[in-house]
């Protein structure tokens, strides 16, 4: 079964955009290459809430994440060349089509206050990317089994060729940005 997003992007975002934008091939319209989900750890953090962290980022993306250490000594930060400051997540094909879709439709809603996303998360070269202040707004999280909240990045990389295309596309596809 594909997924449900990838199916809207082609019966639907593809002939729509292609209208709107006068593109004649649709292989120019531009499309979602991949999401990066990403969650930085403090240089104090004990191992078991890494591993808890970890599991928790697996559980949310459907995916085993990579753990990235720290490449460089800074004391003032306490850290040393080696050591474990992070985790993350690249997800491509359907995972990601799967994944946009619960952060849009389970997720998202479940920010306390939230009043869509913010319009200037575009970097200029048609990604987006946005900062989730705790895990457990995702349902595979339960709250309840939590060690620690904490947030992580998540950037969404297209193929388009600038951050007004970007915008169309991920609202096409249902991303809630404020007005």
């Amino acid at each position: 079964m594909a997924a449900y997003l990838k199916e809207l992007y082609r019966t639907r975002v593809v002939p729509e955009m292609a209208t709107a934008r006068g593109f004649t091939n649709p292989l120019r319209v531009p499309r979602l290459r991949k999401i990066v989900v990403n969650m930085g750890f403090d240089a104090d953090t004990d191992r078991d809430t890494m591993k808890a962290l970890t599991e928790d980022l697996a559980r949310i993306t459907g995916q085993r994440p990579v753990v990235t250490h720290a490449r460089k000594s800074i004391s003032n930060f306490r850290l040393r060349a080696g050591m474990p400051i992070g985790a993350k997540v690249t997800l491509r094909g359907d995972r990601m089509y799967e994944f946009l879709h619960r952060l849009i439709v389970a997720a998202l809603p479940r920010i306390r206050d939230f009043r869509g996303l913010s319009p200037r998360g575009f970097d200029g070269r048609g990604s987006y990317s946005m900062g989730v202040r705790e895990q457990t707004i995702f349902p595979e999280i339960n709250p309840d089994h939590v060690k620690r909240v904490q947030g992580m990045d998540i950037t969404l990389v297209t193929s388009a060729r600038s951050d007004d295309e970007a915008r169309e596309l991920l609202e096409r596809l249902g991303m809630p940005f404020a007005k």
